[in-house]
């Protein structure tokens, strides 16, 4: 298990917001002009890129990310992703990382909304103007926040490589068209849930709670170093959409040695005020789940222990002491 690179330098929409561009999640590649030494759908893996020595396969070097080969005729290259779901962009990151004398020096990212593939109809409009890039590092760009989009058109100026492309931004949904009755999870990432803090995300990222389909390993969750010192861990979510709970599910899918003993939810409406405050506030909110037993490696489900505090836009989920959590499910209907 590798433990995550936290780069202190990114700015707060980074930690706000999803990366919409996570093939993980569903974004896809779906076309580009040139992908001679490094196919385009490595610039969308969200695992950090990474370089390894000596390692090259037929067309030379072995790079892991997008890059195009060095172009003889003048014009650019470009791509076309298609995000995991459409939503609105509020910053970028695009990452060069081990990119040196083969970097693209400079991108443009245009924009558009299409239920299907683009095509050369499609009308594009710019989210990111010309910007300059340099070798082997990130580059962050916040924008006014988007209109709803779908599909983004990537521009180099004029070709090279770009590591990852993290497209940070919130997913659109129109919940007027959910019904009342329909059960969802709540704390689903593609629903639009997102973290907002955690005391402590040594060996991995409570963002990691709120992701699709079981963890596929331990670095796949929320871990927490060892705590030494008296206390519990604890992270706060802003759940997708006010919702009255009907089921909460803990698992700690691959967490053996080093599961919470137990934990515990506390909940609250909250309609005003920033996140620095739903922070400081959250002590003092409702419990949700009281005090639950945690297992190794097991899912757990919860209903009758819920306690009806009527609905709910955020969660406080605490683990004591420490540990690590592969995932958090909070079902409900929508309030």
């Amino acid at each position: 298990m590798s433990i995550p690179v936290i780069d202190p330098a990114a700015p707060m929409f980074t930690r706000k917001h999803i990366n919409l561009a996570d093939a993980e999640l569903g974004a896809k590649a779906i076309s580009c002009s040139d992908e001679f030494f490094a196919p385009l759908e490595r610039m969308l893996n969200p695992e950090p890129a990474v370089f390894i020595p000596g390692k090259y396969d037929l067309n030379g070097k072995w790079m892991d990310g997008w890059e195009t080969r060095r172009k003889r005729t003048s014009g650019t290259d470009w791509s076309i992703i298609e995000l995991f779901r459409p939503g609105c962009i509020y910053g970028f990151d695009v990452d060069t990382s081990f990119f040196t004398g083969n970097f693209a020096p400079a991108i443009s990212i245009q924009a558009c909304f299409e239920e299907k593939t683009p095509s050369d109809s499609t009308t594009w409009f710019d989210v990111l103007s010309p910007k300059t890039l340099l070798g082997n590092q990130h580059h962050y760009f916040e924008i006014e926040p988007s209109a709803k989009v779908s599909h983004l058109k990537i521009t180099i100026f004029p070709d090279g490589g770009i590591a990852r492309l993290r497209v940070y931004g919130k997913p659109a949904i129109d919940w007027s068209k959910i019904p009342a009755t329909e059960v969802l999870n709540f704390a689903a990432v593609e629903n639009g849930a997102r973290t907002i803090t955690a005391n402590n995300e040594h060996f991995g990222l409570a963002m990691n709670l709120l992701k699709p389909q079981r963890g596929k390993n331990m670095g796949d969750g929320w871990e927490t170093r060892r705590r030494r010192e008296p206390g519990f861990d604890w992270c706060l979510i802003e759940l997708a959409h006010p919702v009255l709970v009907q089921k909460i599910e803990v698992d700690t899918c691959h967490f053996k040695g080093n599961y919470p003993d137990q934990c515990s939810l506390q909940a609250s409406l909250v309609t005003s005020g920033t996140d620095q405050s739903a922070i400081t506030e959250s002590m003092f909110w409702p419990t949700l789940l009281p005090l639950q037993k945690l297992q190794m490696d097991h899912q757990h489900y919860y209903t009758s222990e819920i306690a009806s505090i009527g609905p709910i836009t955020h969660v406080r989920f605490n683990i004591y002491p420490d540990g690590g959590v592969s995932r958090l499910r909070i079902w409900g209907t929508k309030a």
